[in-house]
């Protein structure tokens, strides 16, 4: 974002006169401070306040203050909108390097006050175009819940299932994990293949998939509120497919990471605000490893990001830890076929932890993989196929499942994986405890720092 230096003062009085969340006047403030200048002496005084604003400004961190540019304009901002009181509280610690310090005096974090000031006054040169406020499910928490691959391309034998179905799409899945879907704060699908129906398919490519951009209504239905476009199926039909595919979810206002016209739109980074926190959701694909089907995007060439050499991902992770609380990185990554993570896997994965990820989902084996905890930080190596297939032949039936990562409003992330199963055409959410046990053994005899109670939360042993 753009840097802004001192506010000039005639700014300052200007905002002060900006309505308010709580519609309070700074002059109420001054009054109401005022007022209790024979009170105890952790309140803050009208005589103190522009001692207060010189204190903070004066000794905060870069960290304290989420390397924004804050200033007196934001701080009157802050004491307009949440009230002397929460000044008081910013100033009881007294060190100024815990960004956590915002949400216990307000109940937001830094990140999350910049964006509303911004939002209040228009003094920054701030992009809300890929910022998000959804409605939540709980108050002090928001959930995003992830799918593994899906393909609707057609010729293949899900497609074909599909067209047979009274309500499309809807009907290849169970009723109880269609709710889970549907109700999801954020619900992120995997878009293995590209909407178009113009283009070549690769020549020399065993697989290429592609539907009619028309059937982005069925993954719509589904409750889809976010596509992953880095993979290896995007480009199947080259870049007029990969542009029709873009074109199809920016005509339906679906947000889309992964992918882009140019570089620039393939390293965008979406934002959630929810509940006083700021999470930042990312995505990029390491495959193809040896071959070069799908392009990487370039300044003038629409393509994938690439993370086969993590650099330029490692960046986009960066600039989001840098404006938001928590980063959610999606990576397709890893061998076909393979339940067991590569070291190649694990390489990428510290790359992207040191960078600022906290927490990793990621895709492309086809099957599940392993699911560890790496310095804290918690890494989906492949939730497989969700509802998937490459032939007109059925998959045999295979386990599946679905992550969900809910950011508590306190800072805890917690996890949990829901067992479903594939079979005939249909994903089933799996309710039997015995089987539903079943895969979680599963998976903890491919992990090893993992446990997965009976109730499917996910913990580091």
């Amino acid at each position: 974002m753009k840097r802004w230096g001192l506010v000039p003062l005639v700014l300052i009085v200007a905002i002060t006169l900006c309505s308010c969340r709580h519609e309070t006047s700074d002059a109420a403030v001054l009054e109401s401070t005022d007022a209790k200048t024979t009170q105890t002496t952790n309140e803050v005084h009208i005589e103190d306040l522009q001692d207060a604003y010189d204190e903070v400004l004066n000794h905060a961190s870069a960290e304290f203050i989420g390397g924004h540019p804050v200033d007196e304009a934001f701080l009157t901002w802050y004491t307009n909108t949440y009230g002397a009181s929460a000044l008081d509280a910013l100033q009881s610690e007294g060190n100024y390097e815990d960004p956590e310090d915002w949400y216990r005096a307000c109940g937001c974090s830094i990140h999350v006050l910049w964006y509303e000031y911004c939002k209040a006054t228009g003094i920054e040169s701030y992009s809300f175009c890929n910022v998000y406020e959804p409605q939540t499910a709980e108050a002090d928490a928001i959930t995003f819940t992830f799918t593994g691959d899906v393909n609707l391309a057609e010729g293949v034998a899900t497609r074909n299932y599909m067209d047979r179905q009274k309500y499309g799409l809807k009907d290849c899945f169970s009723k109880d994990l269609l709710d889970i879907m549907q109700s999801a704060d954020v619900f992120v699908v995997n878009n293995e293949f590209s909407f178009t129906d113009r283009g070549e398919a690769l020549p020399g490519k065993a697989f290429t998939f592609r539907a009619n951009p028309a059937l982005v209504r069925e993954i719509m239905m589904i409750g889809t509120d976010v596509v992953t476009l880095g993979n290896n199926h995007v480009w199947d039909f080259g870049e007029i497919g990969m542009k029709d595919t873009i074109s199809t979810f920016r005509d339906i206002e679906v947000p889309f990471i992964g992918a882009g016209e140019n570089l620039e739109e393939a390293k965008k980074i979406l934002y959630y605000v929810a509940n006083g926190r700021k999470i930042a959701l990312v995505d990029a694909t390491q495959i193809e490893r040896t071959y070069d089907y799908t392009k990487e995007a370039t300044e003038s060439r629409a393509g994938v990001l690439k993370c086969l050499q993590p650099a330029a991902y490692c960046e986009v992770i960066e600039e989001a830890k840098k404006n938001a609380d928590y980063v959610i990185a999606v990576v397709h990554w890893g061998t076909e076929g393979n339940a067991r993570y590569g070291q190649d896997q694990v390489n990428l994965a510290k790359a992207f932890i040191q960078s600022g990820a906290d927490v990793i989902v990621g895709g492309h084996p086809h099957c599940l993989q392993g699911i560890e905890f790496m310095d804290g930080v918690p890494i989906f190596y492949s939730l497989g196929n969700y509802w998937f297939s490459s032939t007109s032949n059925m998959p045999t039936a295979y386990d599946t499942g679905l992550a969900e990562v809910c950011i508590h409003s306190d800072g805890e992330i917690s996890l949990e994986f829901i067992p479903c199963q594939f079979s005939f055409g249909q994903t089933s959410l799996v309710t039997s405890p015995k089987e539903c046990r079943e895969i979680y053994d599963y998976v903890e005899s491919i992990s090893d720092t993992l446990r997965i109670s009976d109730d499917g939360v996910v913990t580091q042993k």
